[in-house]
């Protein structure tokens, strides 16, 4: 990376590389103290009963909603939910497209499909190539795209980044992106490109167990990941998202770290737009210590909803790693975003290698694979309204 050592295995995953804004904030410090004292076992069914009966959740009501001793109310608490989610944000439903523009990554993530030991296809789309699958994409009628890269500086510098942003937003109203964490002046840059919101994955807030995950290039500095969204906002973004990768550790503790992460930096920027992804992580072979089948659809759901009364206000959106029945009945009880027309490939929306399905290999699989009008009938069957932007500019 132009002369800078890349963090290896033995690298202190805890200590910023001399390249990396350190920000003067306390949020970091809060959630990990908070995640580790919360004890879920704690909780019992007089408790869940007692939240059910508030419209303002505290934090502890929040853990209470994730705790084990909730499971058995599943039902109420999607009633619940489910109104939470009518009275603020109606039977609307937001649609949305990733596009991968690069697959190359400097990361040694072990559960990961991009990282850089594994033997994939790599790819790189061209402003050309961009535009093609902007055109394409532009054509189903989504106002809204999320930019994904690897985690490349090399590869997909921030200037890269920013001339795709400045190119999509000629085809969509709302622009996100989700790369690599950068610093405050390059989220200011990027911002200025088109760029509204940025969406970083903290995969697991267990700083131990991140350790062992993550073995090589930048990602492997767990607190410059953890700030990466509050850094965003720094500069200027409108918004950003957050998610936990479940089943990479107790998917409870980084369910409850997410949500009180979210909610902390909603209160210290109160007019930062914030947003929530609920992956679980897809089977992998290479690491027998991750077991994701230790998250089950109703521990998904639960998790889904607990977000929903927890943050009336916040955005959910349901992966496409999640079956279509699932993802159509959840968006009547807490999420409020979806993604259509989904490839995690690079180059495959445009047609631009008419042999193959892509130019680059995808980062997972997905279990979602139905087109833009697919998906906006099977909202309409739910008789929620599919919605392409809810944002308007006024300059």
């Amino acid at each position: 990376m132009n002369g800078v050592a890349i963090p290896n295995n033995k690298t202190d995953h805890m200590k910023y590389m001399p390249y990396m804004d350190q920000i003067d904030s306390t949020v970091r410090e809060s959630v990990i103290t908070a995640m580790n004292a919360y004890d879920y076992c704690n909780y019992t069914a007089k408790d869940v009963k007692r939240v059910l009966q508030k419209d303002i959740l505290s934090v502890q009501d929040f853990q209470a909603l994730l705790s084990p001793a909730a499971e058995p109310f599943l039902e109420e608490i999607a009633a619940k939910a489910a109104s939470v989610r009518h009275r603020y944000f109606g039977n609307n439903v937001q649609l949305f497209t990733p596009l991968y523009i690069s697959n190359y990554c400097e990361n040694y993530c072990v559960y990961c499909g991009f990282n850089c030991h594994n033997n994939i296809h790599r790819a790189k789309l061209n402003e050309a190539e961009i535009i093609i699958e902007l055109e394409s994409i532009a054509k189903t009628g989504l106002q809204e795209i999320l930019i994904l890269t690897g985690e490349s500086e090399y590869w997909s510098d921030i200037k890269y980044i920013g001339r795709a942003c400045e190119l999509a937003k000629q085809y969509f109203s709302v622009v996100g992106i989700e790369i690599y964490p950068t610093n405050i002046e390059n989220y200011r840059y990027l911002h200025e490109c088109g760029c509204d919101y940025v969406t970083v994955f903290q995969e697991t807030y267990n700083d131990k167990k991140y350790e062992t995950l993550h073995l090589g290039g930048n990602k492997r500095i767990f607190p410059y990941r953890l700030e990466a969204q509050e850094r965003a906002l720094m500069g200027g973004m409108r918004g950003v998202g957050f998610a936990a990768l479940l089943g990479l550790d107790d998917f409870r503790k980084d369910a409850f770290a997410t949500g009180y992460h979210a909610w902390l930096l909603q209160r210290k920027y109160p007019h930062a737009e914030i947003s929530i992804s609920c992956p679980r992580l897809c089977p992998i072979v290479n690491d027998a210590t991750i077991n994701p089948k230790d998250v089950h659809e109703t521990q998904l759901l639960q998790v889904i909803l607990a977000y929903r009364l927890f943050l009336p206000f916040a955005s959910i959106t349901i992966s496409t790693r999640e079956k279509p029945n699932f993802r159509d009945h959840v968006i009547t009880l807490g999420a409020t975003k979806i993604s259509a027309g989904v490839s995690t490939g690079i180059g495959s929306h445009g047609g631009i290698n008419q042999e193959e399905e892509a130019e680059g290999d995808a980062q997972f699989e997905i279990s979602d694979s139905r087109s833009v009008e697919e998906v906006m009938k099977a909202i309409k069957d739910k008789n929620m309204q599919p919605v392409m932007s809810d944002y308007i500019y006024v300059g």
